[in-house]
């Protein structure tokens, strides 16, 4: 999510900003922006859309300096735009910023400070951060930004520059990336090492609290305090390809492991402190909006449809709403029965899927209140709906979504948690239950990625049989079509998701000796059920891989095979689940052979019908 550069040294900064913000567009992002210190001034210089439009604008003015910051954005707070382009500066253009992130308490800040006469240009949560600075700066570069830090709460990377301290970049991060390139009389800052492995590979990794100044002779660390901290150096061993993809194989599997920050994003001031209730402040519904709505359509296309459904399990089961999930190219062929006392949430990673634009434009025709769920800002989906609610994922480049879909069921369930407040239909201990389960979750993926080993080993096993098929009930079924689809889509197995009751009414006839079945079996509420239909599974000589909880120690005596989740609340746990499924389906494409990024016939976003 969004790419930030810096560098202070001997040679013009913005021929290096230009070309390390090149290497970082893998990421995306849409719009860009440099600025630059000459000596006496900072030149600030951005432009919505990609580098290129950038580099145009500037034509042969190209800004001239040795120090400077550079950042391309993914938007979240404010549209695609100049303005909410970064870097943003303060009132007297002294102190400029680039920022990735989230700054949750930016509105309280920006309420403060516009009453103390500072003059906002933006739409953005960023721009609070050079007028705070100014605010609080009393000759002293370095408190005035340990102030700063100390009053601000949310997931951040951030670089300070500064025309009153020459010669110094400060920046610092919590919870997003950060790299400090040390070269030989100049140093480099970046998200990502892709930005700098052309000019050094010796590096300090920024950890969270950590807050750095850099200096064309030097690099000091220390915490908000101003306590200095020993860094080790890390020396980069990847080439450039391998670095842009943080290490990793392909972007796929980076995606998966950057699900416990996607998470984090999307939960971002959307629950209360106390952990008493959900915030949604963009929807900002009443009771009246809530009884008003008799039924909802979810409507969506691929992964994000089964988050849908996942959704509806959600909504009806809190809020206790009749909801409709359909598939986009199939909704508005069937005249659905829609008016104004209809909700159509329309659900799409890329915002630009053509089929589930087709259906908004079709609700709203009929009379509906519509909402989309999106992961992109100024998208023509968020542009077309009356609401949107942004996942913050950050970009996914791999055809194959995964955190995408993992923050779309984190919007379903704040959805309906939401809902259920308006509504009162849901105890208030219960909403705090969950809610507190949620903050939980990041952590745990983050425990489920760390031994994949088994996973790999089971992926080698069964990685060339043409036939898998996946079973589970309640919200265990949900997950499991979404385990077939990225099983399918990538490494090309043959792979089916039944509702786990419905073997004996046909399915059966097809399980036979070897054929994998991979069983969910984490909902409780059903889990004697699914342990039936385990059996009759194993009846037939079936290879079965059970999904469960950790707690659980039933299903290894009926199982081949079992993979197991940490525990949490069965409302939750579709979260956990679903994450063995997607590093099965890569190391099975591993296996196999396959291009796990760019799948055979298919594209990331679906623009024609």
């Amino acid at each position: 999510m969004c790419g930030i550069v810096g560098y202070v040294g001997d040679r013009e900064a913005a021929q290096f900003l230009l070309e390390g913000l090149t290497k970082l567009e893998y990421r995306g992002y849409d719009s860009a922006g440099v600025a630059v210190f000459d000596g006496e001034n900072i030149r600030v210089e951005k432009s919505v859309g990609r580098l290129a439009e950038l580099k145009e604008k500037l034509g042969g003015n190209i800004p001239v300096g040795t120090m400077g910051i550079g950042h391309t954005r993914w938007a979240t707070h404010g549209r695609p735009s100049d303005l909410n382009s970064h870097p943003h500066t303060d009132c007297a253009g002294d102190f400029v910023v680039v920022h990735n992130g989230i700054i949750e308490n930016y509105l309280a800040l920006k309420e403060e400070l516009v009453k103390k006469g500072h003059k906002f240009l933006s739409e953005t949560d960023t721009e609070v951060l050079p007028h705070l600075l100014e605010e609080v700066y009393d000759g002293d570069f370095e408190a005035a930004v340990r102030e700063v830090l100390h009053r601000i709460e949310g997931s951040y990377s951030i670089v300070f520059m500064s025309r009153r301290d020459p010669g110094k970049l400060i920046c610092s991060k919590q919870d997003n990336p950060l790299v400090i390139g040390l070269g030989k009389g100049e140093n480099f800052i970046a998200s990502d090492i892709p930005a700098i492995i052309a000019h050094t590979r010796r590096t300090y990794i920024l950890s969270d609290g950590e807050m750095a100044v850099v200096t064309k002779v030097g690099v000091s660390i220390m915490n908000y305090a101003g306590v200095p901290i020993r860094k080790k150096v890390f020396e980069v061993n990847w080439n450039a390809e391998a670095a842009e993809k943080g290490g990793f194989e392909h972007f796929m599997l980076k995606e998966i492991h950057e699900q416990p920050k996607a998470v984090r994003a999307t939960l971002s001031a959307r629950i209360e402190k106390d952990e008493s209730a959900v915030v949604l402040e963009e929807l900002a519904w009443d009771k009246a909006f809530i009884d008003g709505v008799h039924r909802i359509f979810i409507v969506a296309c691929g992964t994000a449809y089964h988050a849908g459904l996942v959704g509806k399990y959600y909504i009806e089961n809190m809020a206790r709403i009749p909801v409709e999930c359909d598939i986009a190219s199939e909704f508005r062929y069937r005249s659905p029965i829609i008016d104004d006392h209809t909700l159509t949430i329309v659900v799409s990673q890329s915002g630009e899927t053509i089929d589930t634009l087709a259906a908004l434009k079709e609700a709203k025709r009929l009379g509906s209140k519509t909402l989309a769920v999106t992961n992109v800002v100024g998208s023509s989906i968020a542009r077309e709906a009356d609401q949107v609610v942004y996942t913050w994922a950050g970009p996914e480049i791999a055809v194959a979504s995964t955190k995408a879909y993992t923050t779309q069921l984190i919007v379903m369930l704040l959805l309906g948690l939401y809902m259920a407040q308006i509504r009162g239909s849901l105890p208030k201990e219960r909403i705090v239950e969950l809610v507190r389960g949620l903050k939980e979750i990041p952590t745990q993926i983050s425990r489920t990625l760390e031994d994949v080993d088994p996973i790999k080993t089971f992926a080698r096993q069964y990685g060339f049989n043409e036939h898998v098929f996946f079973i589970g009930r309640s919200l265990d079924y949900d997950v499991a079509l979404e385990g077939s689809l990225k099983l399918k889509e990538i490494s090309y197995i043959h792979a089916e998701a039944y509702a786990a009751g419905e073997l004996k009414h046909g399915t059966l006839a097809l399980i036979v000796d070897s054929l994998p079945v991979i069983a969910i079996a984490t909902q409780k509420s059903v889990y004697e059920k699914t342990l039936s239909n385990i059996k009759e599974v194993k009846a037939r000589d079936a290879v079965v891989i059970g999904i469960a909880s950790v707690t659980d120690t039933e299903l290894e005596k009926y199982a081949d095979h079992v993979i197991k989740v940490p525990e949490t609340d069965e409302m939750l746990i579709p979260l956990l689940a679903v994450v063995p499924l997607q590093l099965l389906a890569y190391y099975a494409a591993i296996t196999r052979g396959c291009d796990v990024d760019k799948p055979r016939n298919l594209a990331k976003s679906v623009t024609v019908e």
